[in-house]
């Protein structure tokens, strides 16, 4: 009998050794990665980031940040700029990523995964910098009810052309396509004011500097922006709606340096429009809202200290606290920052949102 119990005792052991392991393992670690059907531990990674500002700071505004391009890597330029907003300016920031299901990293290439929309519920401002991305339908109910709903929306880079959505999908979600017909140019040209249209600078050979549109000087988001430049191209601008605010044009400079010289030509001849500003109703029936497009807006356009105190500022203007924009407010970079070169491909492979704690 005691050789029995011996035996029963060992398998019991063997049984239970593996289940303490993995519920003593991290719910965020990779090999965790599960979807929401999986056992709780799994199911309860965190696939996204929150920051909370200082109690003393809190201004009770919710930024959710919507990464997602497989180029110029949002994915590390959006927690950076989430912490300076929550730190020195006092938003509570939601920093979303595109998430391989079954590892739990971070993949850029993924264009349908993206964990945590329902955020948007809560949500005062949207940052994005997605590129051809096609959520599930559910998913985008929650994106569908924010723009229905007039809230502010802040598109950077390749957020012109956010969504490319197949065939087969729900016509209100294919009519947010890049090159849509029924809503001509989709999400990026009927809210953004601009859909894409080509690169306009030599992509990889020609920086950007951003000038001030000299008859918006005086507007808010410019407020203490004095230096802008990145190493991306300029994008093509076939034109802006009317109501368009320009407040930067891109110059084309003749290299990769903050100090080569404009192009000579017609590269300039007009400046295409860089950034500029809406107040509009984006929706049919929807109430009017406030959009800040910025064709500048890579990971390592963002070392420039200028553009991140016009995204700073964009954010309280967006939300209707432009009174309270100063000039010299920080824009410091809190922890380190290494961006990563833009290019397809080139993200930082194995990396998960706790990257970015």
């Amino acid at each position: 009998m005691s050789s029995v119990l011996r035996t029963f005792a060992l398998l019991l052991l063997i049984g239970f050794l593996p289940q303490l392991a993995w519920s003593q393992g991290s719910s965020d670690s990779p090999g965790n990665a599960a979807s929401s059907n999986e056992p709780s531990s799994k199911a309860e990674r965190k696939d996204y980031c929150v920051y909370e500002p200082e109690a003393a700071k809190a201004n009770g505004l919710h930024i959710v940040f919507l990464s997602g391009d497989e180029e110029y890597r949002s994915e590390e330029a959006f927690p950076m700029l989430a912490k300076i907003l929550a730190k020195h300016h006092g938003f509570r920031c939601t920093v979303l990523f595109p998430i391989n299901p079954e590892t739990g990293e971070i993949d850029p290439n993924n264009q349908v995964n993206i964990p945590g929309l329902e955020f948007l519920d809560s949500a005062d401002l949207v940052i994005m910098g997605w590129r051809f991305r096609h959520p599930p339908a559910d998913a985008m109910e929650h994106f569908l009810k924010y723009l229905e709903a007039g809230k502010p929306i802040i598109g950077l880079r390749t957020s012109t052309h956010a969504f490319s959505f197949p065939g087969e999908a729900p016509d209100n979600l294919k009519r947010l396509t890049w090159n849509a017909g029924d809503w001509p140019g989709g999400f990026g040209k009927q809210v953004l004011g601009e859909t894409w249209v080509s690169h306009h600078g030599n992509h990889g050979g020609e920086s950007t500097r951003g000038v001030t549109e000299t008859a918006n000087a005086g507007h808010p988001i410019l407020t203490g922006v004095t230096d802008v430049w990145g190493p991306t191209d300029v994008y093509g601008i076939n034109s802006l709606p009317s109501d368009s605010i320009v407040l930067l044009r891109g110059q084309v400079l003749s290299g990769m340096k903050p100090t080569d010289a404009p192009v000579e030509g017609k590269k300039n001849d007009p400046m295409m429009p860089l950034v500029w500003a809406r107040e509009i109703s984006a929706v049919p029936g929807a109430p009017a809202g406030r959009y800040v497009c910025s064709t500048i807006g890579a990971a390592e356009d963002f070392s420039s200290s200028g553009l991140r105190r016009l995204l700073v500022n964009a954010c309280y203007w967006c939300t209707g606290r432009e009174a309270d924009i100063k000039p010299d407010s920080s824009v410091e970079i809190v922890g380190p920052y290494e961006p990563t070169k833009f290019g397809f491909n080139a993200f930082q492979k194995g990396r998960t949102p706790r990257n970015y704690d």
